[in-house]
């Protein structure tokens, strides 16, 4: 594969001049390569200190004995240098040419099948309010892994289960019930969601104030919280709901219908989708024959109380119950049951991805033991992609309270602050006022993608909205800006016949006798290198931010030259072609970059 290209042609090098220096057969997984720091000359470097016991000799001498035989045996090692047990290779232009001319002709951003079906799941969310902001990063999160999944090779199943039951939604039931009179989204012009969520948090203030008025009678509070008329209320809704009461059924089916419509508008705007759906309501009957056939295997145990226990305190944790006395199930059980009918839904599945927030990891890590107990050999290939909270200068979000940063208004927020920094620049004044719309909405989500994922997913972050839309700064909108002016640069040279539509890597030259390649385009060419192997590894850690963090450097990377060599001017034909090509290239990854981490760009901007 093409990340590995460079390598391929060094490591059977090393093997030699290890064989022949110190007469010692080298295995190849003990040499680490990396990208020579910027403040060293060179394109590739190589730590020896490992190797220092094989050569009897110090780190200098080593380093430059190896880089000696390198230069004399391998055509495209150029010149090196050591910087104490460090040695700096420099490639030649060569090999960085061929290179570029070969990913013209083979599509470095084509990888081979791997034959693997991965399942990720992500959103999930609760029926009884809108998504909010800690949905997005985790919706951003999920639909970019499975899109640098697809890119890799691998088949790609997105999936999410929906909590649609529970005492949650009895709440907001119970408060439209009381409150709402008969208010839907069409009489109240409210997304069905954000309708459902209001009374989610009617249901809040009218149960704290039943709680007070318990509280002022005398009533200790914590007596009071389970006393309350309206959680009781809530709670006989739900036994009514378990039992298959006709009403109950109705009303919840009528509601959930509203939410899914404003769910479904919420993930368009996204630009997220699904090739399944789970519900709560059908799963949380699922795992109660695994607990059983886990207590005939003696992996689980029942206390007095009949309840089910696992131990994990060999694995460092602690007991956890699976099932209660009276024989209901809990989340650990259900999750149990819905992963084991995951794998014989999907037989060619060999990992599931779960996008949850940090809050979960000790869930997860106990679901996992007990799946591998239970003998699931699949349980090996289970992965919680664990991801920090996202915090906004106005502080935490509390759902019950109404303050959660809703997922649509934040969207929104971003898209305007697109348009308020568009209508500043005045530079789309031959744009029609759908396409000025169309591209603030490009931008906007641009903006609000890129800063969520920009970060390491295990990081607690905070999303600055004005921050993220700074065409200058590290930001989706400074990417699409470079995409649109390597686009615009290529449709100048169509116009004025220097290139074609369709420019390729091989038809023309890309270094003649008189045109070596500048810093500048070596830095570029050398980032569209490294993208298959950054795609490779952000695709392995589930790392998004590895892409997120490589397209900028890349695109940085091109301005730089971009400002410094005038493509357009310049005279040499040969080297104004090749100018040109190396942009084609740039657009092109940037292209595909961008679209692993679900983001659009604009073709004029």
């Amino acid at each position: 594969m093409f990340q590995d290209r460079l390598q391929a042609q060094l490591v059977p090098a090393l093997q030699s001049a290890f064989q022949h220096l110190f007469s010692h057969e080298l295995d190849v997984r003990s040499v680490g390569f990396q990208p020579t720091r910027p403040e060293f000359e060179g394109d590739l470097t190589i730590n020896v200190f490992p190797f220092l016991k094989i050569s009897g000799k110090g780190p200098e001498q080593t380093a430059t004995d190896i880089g000696e035989f390198l230069q004399r045996q391998v055509p495209i090692v150029e010149r090196f240098n050591v910087v104490k047990g460090f040695l700096n290779i420099v490639i030649a232009d060569s090999y960085w040419t061929d290179f570029l001319r070969e990913a013209g002709n083979k599509d470095i951003l084509q990888f081979p099948s791997t034959g693997r079906q991965v399942m990720v799941e992500y959103s999930s969310p609760n029926t009884n309010k809108p998504l909010h902001l800690g949905h997005l990063r985790n919706n951003f999160l999920g639909h970019s892994v499975s899109r640098i999944l697809k890119a890799a090779g691998n088949e790609v199943v997105r999936v999410q289960i929906i909590n649609d039951r529970g005492i949650h939604i009895c709440k907001s039931m119970v408060a439209w019930q009381k409150f709402g009179k008969g208010e839907t989204p069409e009489t109240s012009g409210l997304k069905g969601d954000k309708l459902v969520g209001k009374y989610y948090v009617e249901f809040d203030k009218a149960y704290k104030a039943e709680i007070e008025q318990l509280v002022t009678g005398g009533m200790p509070k914590e007596e009071a919280e389970k006393q309350a008329p309206l959680m009781k209320e809530a709670q006989a809704m739900l036994l009514a709901w378990e039992a298959n009461d006709p009403a109950v059924r109705a009303l919840w089916e009528r509601m959930n219908g509203w939410v899914y419509a404003g769910f479904n508008a919420t993930y368009t705007r996204m630009g997220v989708e699904f090739d399944k759906l789970y519900y709560e309501s059908q799963t949380y009957v699922l795992g109660k024959e695994d607990v059983r056939k886990g207590l005939e295997k003696g992996v689980f145990y029942t206390k007095p109380d009949g309840s089910v226990w696992v131990d994990n305190t060999a694995e460092g944790l602690d007991e956890k119950v699976l099932q209660r006395g009276d024989g209901t199930s809990l989340y650990m059980t259900q999750d149990i049951g819905t992963a084991v009918k995951r794998f014989e839904e999907f037989p060619a599945l060999q990992q599931l991805i779960y996008v949850v927030g940090n809050e979960q990891d000790y869930h997860f890590k106990v679901l996992f033991i007990i799946l591998k107990k239970l003998g699931f050999t699949w349980a090996e290939g289970l992965h919680h992609l664990s991801y920090g909270m996202v915090d906004l200068p106005s502080g935490k979000m509390k759902s019950r309270e109404g303050t959660v940063v809703d997922a649509d208004d934040l969207m929104q927020e971003v898209v305007d602050e697109a348009r308020k920094a568009g209508e500043e620049l005045s530079k789309l004044d031959e744009f029609s006022e759908e396409e000025k719309s169309a591209l603030y909405e490009t931008i906007g989500l641009a903006a609000l993608k890129y800063y969520l994922l920009k970060v390491d997913p295990k990081k607690r972050m905070l999303f600055d909205p004005a921050a993220s839309i700074d065409l200058q700064g590290h930001t989706g909108p400074f990417i699409q800006y470079t995409y649109a002016r390597i686009k615009s640069l290529l449709r100048k040279a169509v116009e004025l016949s220097v290139g074609s539509s369709q420019l390729s890597v091989a038809s023309g030259p890309l270094t003649t006798d008189n045109h070596q390649l500048l810093p500048e385009e070596r830095a570029v060419i050398k980032f569209l290198h490294q993208f298959p192997a950054v795609l490779n590894e952000a695709a392995t850690k589930l790392e998004p931010s590895t892409i997120a963090n490589h397209t900028y450097e890349l695109v940085k990377a091109y301005n730089s030259f971009y400002q410094s060599v005038p493509v357009m001017k310049e005279e040499d034909p040969d080297k104004q072609r090749s100018r040109l090509v190396l942009s084609a290239a740039v657009a092109t990854v940037t292209k595909k970059a961008m679209w692993c981490l679900g983001i659009g760009v604009p073709e004029r901007m």
